[in-house]
């Protein structure tokens, strides 16, 4: 069964950029060709890859290929996907040392090598999750322990007798205000900061608005920075914002899902400086780390400040263990009891392909941005709608018109509906892909260059298909 599968995955590597990026197909498409009832019987592995290789494979998107821009998904690697077979078969758990002790030994190397790559503090401590959610909302939770106490985990919100308060930028991921609810904090009380021109959090305005909740008798206590935001890539001020937290005595949570990685890259260091002052830093090294998912990251600058959040003794969790590593438990520094030996796939990349190549892949990927950002400003059909600040850019297309001043209000909002229907044109063509967002009130076509295969070549390639799809979408019309 295995060598089958790996002669698949073989192939597949080496055809994906011939492949249509996504699929044209239909949910009742699909569902007719996989929906059965429960088998009584089982029937060979090779019927089972053929279906595998024959539907599922041309009915999904393929996030590896070179010119698949859309949200922010990386390509998977070769070696990762044989550290997840590995992993799988191994079916290693990991709660605690016990429980899995050369693999708990694998994850705090493999965590360590983190800390390094991003700067953080030897004496911090991390896990894997799965994924930047997960890791924002423990985050959260350690963050709303440390300064409630054992009063609100005991009794729930209704004990702390002022609204708590977070603090983040418009535009912060969506993950934060669902842990905000999650936590009974409420989403009400994440304060939405203002950003500036390119889009980080304006530091004068969260002054402002902290000293407004402190005076009408709210609780500010956590502020959450964005290295790296999912609709711009913008990276906040992080030491100024660590400044602040400093004064005001917040917990300073930075998601750096998207981003953080991008400090490998020498020409995008120095906006990660600060980072390295956050109580706790959400990654995801199933983005800029080119792993499948799902491998979440999350590094508390304090571990014991985590350790209090989310330790809970249980007869059944009683370790007997002395030695301190290997009394050690991962259930003390998030909500999983249950974990998946997600460390073999990063330690396996970065052992593999070492820090200085994924470093310069991800320069590669910062440069291709910016030639985007360059061939956009040199051209007449197109406009930039943000500043590329890593590695995703938002424009849109402009249909040829006289260029003579401001544009109105019907104007704008006939481009915004010219550019959704290219992006769909173009999402079903099937050469590049595409996502969208909006930037300033505006639609803009987005795209995130996250994949080592991606060249120079290939934003050309996009912005010809772009081409393409207004053309179609202009004769649709027209």
């Amino acid at each position: 069964m295995g060598m089958e599968a790996v002669e698949w995955v073989a192939a597949y590597h080496g055809s994906i950029r011939d492949r249509p990026v996504a699929p044209r197909t239909s949910a009742a498409e699909l569902r007719d060709l996989l929906a059965e009832p429960l088998p009584a019987e089982g029937r060979d592995f090779s019927h089972l890859l053929d279906v595998f290789r024959d539907v599922i494979v041309p009915g999904s998107r393929h996030n590896g290929h070179p010119r698949f821009f859309g949200y922010v998904s990386a390509p998977g690697t070769a070696v990762a996907s044989v550290a997840d077979f590995l992993a799988s078969a191994l079916n290693a758990n990991l709660p605690a040392w016990r429980s899995a002790p050369a693999p708990t030994e694998l994850e705090h190397v493999a965590i360590g090598w983190i800390k390094e790559a991003i700067g953080c503090d030897t004496n911090a401590v991390g896990l894997f999750m799965s994924g930047g959610s997960m890791a924002n909302f423990a985050a959260l939770a350690a963050a709303r322990h440390r300064h409630c106490g054992d009063a609100v985990a005991t009794h729930g919100v209704s004990a702390h007798p002022r609204p708590l308060r977070i603090y983040a930028s418009q535009e912060v991921h969506h993950s934060i205000r669902k842990a905000a609810a999650l936590l009974g904090i409420g989403r009400g009380n994440v304060r939405e900061v203002a950003v500036d021109a390119r889009f980080r959090m304006d530091v004068d305005d969260l002054v402002r608005k902290i000293e407004e909740d402190k005076a009408g008798g709210s609780d500010p206590f956590c502020v959450v920075a964005s290295a790296g935001t999912v609709g711009t890539g913008a990276v906040d001020p992080l030491t100024e914002i660590a400044t602040v937290a400093k004064r005001y005595g917040l917990w300073m949570h930075v998601d750096a899902c998207y981003g953080g990685f991008a400090r490998l890259a020498r020409s995008a260091r120095p906006l990660f400086d600060g980072l390295s002052e956050a109580d706790s830093i959400a990654l995801d090294p199933h983005k800029w780390l080119y792993l499948p998912a799902d491998c979440g990251c999350l590094i508390y600058r304090n571990p014991e400040a985590a350790r209090a959040a989310f330790t809970l003794d249980a007869d059944y969790t009683r370790v007997v263990q002395t030695e301190p590593a290997e009394a050690f438990t991962f259930w003390d520094y998030g909500p999983d009891f249950s974990r998946r030996f997600r460390a073999l796939k990063v330690w396996m990349v970065l052992a593999h392909a070492g820090s200085q190549a994924v470093g310069e892949a991800i320069e590669s990927n910062l440069d291709c941005a910016r030639h985007l950002a360059e061939l956009v400003d040199a051209s007449d059909d197109f406009e930039l709608l943000s500043p590329v600040e890593l590695s995703i850019f938002c424009f849109r297309y402009l249909p040829p018109a006289p260029r003579t001043g401001p544009r109105s209000v019907v104007e704008e909002q006939e481009l915004d509906r010219v550019n959704e229907r290219i992006l769909v044109s173009l999402q079903q063509a099937g050469s590049s892909y595409l996502s969208n967002a909006t930037i300033n009130g505006r639609f803009a076509l987005r795209g995130c260059v996250l994949n080592y295969r991606t060249t120079r070549d290939d934003m050309e390639i996009l912005l010809d298909d772009v081409r393409r799809a207004a053309e179609q979408v202009s004769g649709a019309t027209g």
